[in-house]
């Protein structure tokens, strides 16, 4: 304990990127996080790790992973939004699996059951919503594999933002009605799989169903906010980041 505390006091002073980027940081940021047991709606158990801000109530942030599964880097990436003010859940839909390697990676993945992955997600909002420390707002963030989820929440449960980092966002206006708040996009101009004909179907889809929808394009490759890729670009990654905050801060509070 003492040995975290030490690592985090001396960690106080360095940007995102870098602790994100550093195991041993991320590790320990990732240990400040309390991890948490939830009986969904249809009696699954399914654990997430949460964390609280300074202040409450607050609004709050549901994270999804990258298909590397709830790794140390989407829990530092909590404990950063708890530091921003919010309460933030980051959920995990693998299990307690975590990959290390693209195989394993696309295997964990493609064993998701979708309406299983709904219900976890679905079951985290209204625990949200419920939570004494939470002031009724709240919105979803995610990445690559989670960034389609946080699409995929939206709809399930309608919150107030929606933040999708070059996920999968190829769903029609019929299930896009269920949305109440605006969505945020982040994409990448090299990306071989959320490529612009499915981004522009997307906000034709989101036009059709009535819904606010901003989407960013950056000079970069799919996972460019990720700093522990050879993929990351940090001028890009920073921008988005930026932009996350103001969209969130607009709609959130």
């Amino acid at each position: 304990m003492l040995a975290r505390r030490t690592v985090l006091k001396g960690a106080a002073s360095l940007p995102l990127a870098a602790i994100l980027a550093d195991p041993l940081l991320s590790r320990a940021a990732a240990a400040t996080l309390n991890e948490t047991a939830l009986t969904t709606h249809d009696g699954r158990t399914v654990t997430g790790f949460v964390a609280m801000p300074e202040k409450t109530p607050a609004p709050a942030m549901l994270l999804i992973h990258e298909w590397w599964g709830l790794n140390d880097q989407i829990k530092t990436m909590a404990d950063e939004f708890a530091k921003m003010g919010y309460v933030a859940v980051a959920a995990d839909l693998y299990d307690g699996k975590v990959a290390t390697d693209p195989g394993n990676a696309r295997a964990y993945m493609q064993q998701v059951d979708a309406a299983q992955a709904t219900g976890t997600l679905a079951s985290w909002i209204d625990w949200m919503k419920a939570h004494e420390a939470v002031n009724g707002k709240v919105g979803t963030v995610g990445w690559c594999f989670g960034g389609g989820w946080s699409l995929n929440a939206s709809i399930a449960r309608p919150v107030d933002a929606t933040v999708v980092y070059y996920g999968n966002v190829a769903r029609e206006a019929e299930a896009l009605k269920q949305l109440r708040g605006p969505v945020l996009g982040h994409f990448a101009e090299q990306d071989e799989w959320i490529n612009h004909e499915m981004v522009r179907k997307f906000e034709a889809e989101m036009a059709l169903a009535g819904k606010d929808v901003t989407s960013y394009w950056y000079d970069a490759q799919h996972g460019f906010a990720n700093p522990t890729t050879a993929r990351y670009d940090a001028q890009d990654a920073m921008l988005a980041w930026a932009r996350t905050q103001d969209f969130l801060l607009a709609n959130l509070g």
